[in-house]
């Protein structure tokens, strides 16, 4: 009896959160995390733990034509240089286009995704990039650093909490500053005292998120903070505090 092949695995944009607006202005792509090794299927509670950041991009961007969808990679993980995750991000930013046409895209990350999202930011029709608590690989002589020169033209902004035990807040902000000699438009905000997952300032994360994504995507003004933060040298723009209580007063 001849053996069966194994379909091929393939990346999905998750339904879009919420209904798809008649004219589509701009779209983000939820970049969910994953793992440093790994060939299984991706987890099943990795994309819904980004949902209610998702749904609050939708609501605050839903005039101006916001659609939100998750990627489902193939796999789960990174997997060295086939740089799984990337590339399923820069399929995804395909799929956007060939849905929506010639769109500005932000690609939004956390932990591996974070990753994924500053790798795969050099795509044309991406504008910006939001990475979250984003994993990095630690330093190696002996291993070219993470590039950054894809960023060129993008708005780039990290997030980082400072107490974060999975990922090292110190990995992003070297990055960042490498990141900033080439682009101005790079900053990173630190959220004192909150872990991994920022879950004790889940608020203010999502409303600086949702003030990033509608200030590139569609030309809003951003607030204080984050102009402040993309204006000023390193490394005060790079270690910008996360202020308790930010964004009660920025769409909900």
């Amino acid at each position: 009896m001849q053996e069966q092949a194994t379909p091929a695995r393939e990346a999905r944009l998750g339904k879009a959160v919420g209904p798809v607006p008649g004219a589509v202005g701009g779209v983000v792509l939820l970049l969910p995390s994953g793992e440093e090794t790994s060939t299984r299927r991706p987890s099943p509670f990795a994309a819904p733990l980004l949902r209610p950041l998702a749904r609050r991009l939708t609501r605050a961007g839903r005039e101006q034509g916001l659609v939100t969808h998750a990627v489902h990679y193939r796999y789960r993980g990174w997997n060295g240089p086939q740089a799984e995750l990337a590339r399923d991000a820069g399929w995804a930013a395909d799929e956007v286009v060939r849905r929506y046409g010639d769109v500005p895209i932000c690609l939004a990350g956390i932990d591996m995704g974070g990753r994924a999202a500053l790798h795969a930011g050099g795509h044309e029709a991406v504008n910006s990039v939001l990475a979250l608590a984003p994993w990095l690989p630690e330093d190696d002589v002996a291993a070219p650093p993470e590039p950054v020169k894809q960023l060129a033209g993008r708005s780039v902004l990290i997030v980082h909490g400072t107490d974060d035990r999975r990922t090292d807040p110190e990995l992003s902000f070297r990055l960042a500053g490498r990141a900033k000699k080439a682009n101005r438009d790079v900053c990173r905000f630190e959220v004192h005292s909150d872990g991994h997952a920022m879950a004790q300032h889940r608020s203010e994360v999502s409303a600086l998120a949702v003030d990033f994504a509608l200030g590139t995507l569609f030309g809003h003004p951003f607030s204080r903070p984050l102009q402040d933060a993309l204006a000023a040298p390193p490394p005060i723009g790079l270690r910008m505090p996360l202020a308790a209580g930010f964004g009660r007063t920025l769409p909900q």
